[in-house]
């Protein structure tokens, strides 16, 4: 089982390109510092969005509720030890957001 390592860039709200089973995606993370967490998003590369607020909680698997055929197969996770992730845990290394790729996983 091989992840997909994306940075998380250090901004408040950003969107960034990514390429997820052959199809071009644009990812949008935001940093909400009153709650104190992230939160991503993912949309076309017009910006219409598939799923937007998707909290980024440790050792759990981020988009198990979402059902849109548009969506990806895959599986979006945040790899850490920490049980919160705080603002430059990103940034430091203390945390990684990956995805699984399910055809990478029917592969292996």
């Amino acid at each position: 089982m091989k992840r997909l390592e994306i940075a998380v860039p250090n901004l408040n709200d950003s969107f960034s390109r990514v390429v997820l089973d052959n199809v071009q995606y644009l990812i949008r993370f935001t940093w909400n510092d009153t709650a104190q967490r992230w939160s991503f998003g993912l949309f076309t590369m017009q910006k219409e969005p598939l799923a937007q607020g998707i909290r980024m909680v440790p050792r759990f698997p981020l988009n198990l509720q979402i059902t849109d055929d548009n969506f990806p197969s895959g599986v979006f996770g945040v790899y850490t030890d920490l049980e919160n992730i705080g603002r430059q845990d990103f940034i430091n290394g203390n945390a990684i957001f990956a995805y699984i790729s399910a055809k990478q996983e029917a592969l292996s």
